[in-house]
């Protein structure tokens, strides 16, 4: 149960900041947000705040924020439809009813001849007791259309994606993957503010209770001079000798409350590699400094998004194969391994999942985040954008080859994991 609870607030993390990057910058830019939800398929949750519905989704493999002017999203008024209008005390249309118009009271029902809902803002139409008699009817910007009671409000032009900048548009779908590589960013400064960050002095840190440096009396704080006589100037160093000794008796010569003092220390013989190492069960020092916690969160995104693109080249090169990919189940399974080791290990592996989470949605991949920044550099080479069917075509394709490469690391994991 634990590593359930621990694998839905990584993931869900991960794509809630993920979307909010969208969100936020979305609104910026002025654009309607009707949907911020997490997960795809049916809801399982959902709640309107303003304009915007917030939902959870029952299949927790994404999310996705439905801005206005993406997708199809309203009835087309023609001539000849009737409609019912509902209008406030400034006399715009705030409703605009297209069936069920019996339930309404003191509805005005009209048949359309002209309507422009997205820059005109009106509805032209005959009303049903004057039929000879065309009358203009305008629109409060926030009007809605009511088809079977859900309400769907309209989206005048500029409040339409397709209407922003070049740049608006393109810094909305940046802004996911950036929030990622900030989520990362904190959490690995947080790491360091509550644990400190590993320093390469030499200087001993926590010493394990069961340890070989517990039974030789060595103390943490202790500062390390010499072992067997060479000279120790650093963590490394510390680290180089004992594993050099495993099982035999070394001495090591360190400063305490400003005493020299002698030690004689048997490392414990293990087994790392094929080959035998020593361990004596102490910790590498560590330092607590707001300022360089930052420092070391900066190095440490910088450092796993160097290693994952790394990662990248090699399976673009063939040197790893598709087989060695993990999706949902096997995240799920290492989630399992990682909350063992402690809540500081958990917060490092979700700040790595989300680093991974932003490069994998950059890369020029139709239907990601990537491929529509792919199609808006084209946009701007051309200096027009690219045909919006076109587009729509490549992004589905896209997304159908993504659920089909999902499902074959998923069924990788499932047999990796599972039934072998």
């Amino acid at each position: 149960m634990e590593t359930v609870l621990a694998f839905i607030v990584i993931f869900g993390a991960l794509v809630f900041f993920h979307e909010l990057g969208h969100f936020v910058f979305a609104k910026r830019a002025g654009i309607l947000c009707r949907e911020f939800a997490i997960g795809f398929g049916p809801k399982v949750f959902s709640a309107k705040r303003g304009e915007t519905i917030y939902t959870i989704r029952l299949l927790p493999i994404g999310g996705f924020v439905r801005m206005a002017g993406e997708d199809p999203e309203m009835v087309e008024l023609k001539p000849g439809h009737r409609v019912g209008l509902i209008q406030n005390d400034d006399g715009l249309i705030e409703k605009i009813i297209l069936n069920n118009r019996d339930k309404y009271a003191d509805l005005l029902v009209i048949e359309v001849e002209y309507a422009d809902l997205e820059k005109e803002l009106i509805i032209r139409g005959y009303e049903d007791d004057d039929d000879e008699v065309l009358k203009t009817y305008k629109l409060s910007r926030k009007a809605v259309m009511v088809e079977d009671k859900v309400e769907t409000q309209i989206a005048p032009w500029d409040r339409q994606f397709a209407s922003k900048t070049l740049g608006q548009r393109a810094m909305a779908i940046f802004a996911g993957p950036m929030m990622n590589f900030i989520l990362a960013f904190v959490v690995f400064v947080l790491i360091a503010l509550m644990q400190g960050i590993p320093v390469n002095d030499p200087v001993l840190g926590d010493i394990s209770p069961d340890g070989a440096a517990q039974k030789a009396g060595l103390k943490a704080g202790d500062e390390v001079l010499s072992i067997e006589g060479s000279e120790i100037n650093s963590w490394a160093d510390v680290v180089d000798v004992v594993r050099k000794h495993p099982g035999t008796e070394v001495t090591f010569t360190v400063e305490r409350n400003k005493k020299t003092l002698d030690i004689p220390v048997t490392p414990k013989a293990t087994e790392a590699d094929g080959k035998k190492i020593g361990l004596i069960g102490v910790m590498s020092p560590i330092e607590k400094s707001p300022l360089k916690s930052i420092t070391y969160g900066a190095k440490e995104t910088y450092g796993w998004t160097v290693e994952i693109f790394h990662m990248l080249g090699k399976l673009v090169t063939g040197q790893f194969s598709i087989n060695a990919l993990s999706g949902p189940v096997g995240i799920y399974v290492s989630t399992e391994t990682v909350a063992k080791s402690g809540i500081f290990y958990l917060m490092k592996w979700g700040a790595i999942l989300s680093i991974n989470l932003g490069i994998m949605n950059l890369l020029p991949i139709p239907a990601l985040d990537g491929g529509r920044l792919m199609f808006f550099a084209a946009e701007a080479l051309r200096g027009k954008p690219i045909d919006r069917h076109k587009e729509g075509i490549v992004h589905f394709i896209g997304f159908a080859l993504l659920m089909v490469l999902m499902l074959i690391v998923t069924w990788n994991d499932i047999q990796r994991f599972f039934l072998q």
